[in-house]
C-alpha cells in the first residue's frame, strides 16, 4: 500500500493521470484531480485498488482547461516554459523598434 503524496502525479492502471491534491490520514481520504480537470475523493481502500503509480506530470498542461492551441495561435502540445517569442507582436499598431512607455 502506497500512502499517497500531495502535489505528486500519477497514473491508474487504466491509464488516467491523476495529481493528489488533498489527504487525510485521520479521515483516510484522499483528494485527486485528474487531467481532464475532474475532481474526486476516494477512501485510503479505494486509492490502494486503484493502484496507482508514480509518473511524472503531463508535458501538454492544456488538460484541464477548456481551450483550444487555435484559438490563440499556440502549440499547447509543447512543454510549459519553452519561447513562445514577444507577446506584444499580436497588438495592433506595435512597432518591434519602439520601447514599451
Amino acid at each position: 500500500m502506497s500512502r499517497p503524496i500531495v502535489g505528486e502525479w500519477y497514473q491508474t492502471q487504466e491509464g488516467d493521470s491523476l495529481e493528489v491534491v488533498a489527504f487525510d490520514p485521520d479521515e483516510e481520504t484522499v483528494g485527486v484531480q485528474f487531467f481532464d480537470g475532474t475532481v474526486e475523493e476516494y477512501d485510503l481502500d479505494t486509492w490502494d485498488e486503484m493502484e496507482p503509480v508514480s509518473s511524472e506530470p503531463p508535458e501538454d498542461w492544456s488538460g484541464s482547461l477548456d481551450v483550444k492551441g487555435e484559438d490563440y495561435g499556440v502549440d499547447l502540445g509543447r512543454p510549459a516554459g519553452e519561447n513562445i517569442g514577444n507577446p506584444l507582436q499580436d497588438i495592433d499598431g506595435y512597432d518591434e523598434g519602439e520601447e514599451p512607455g
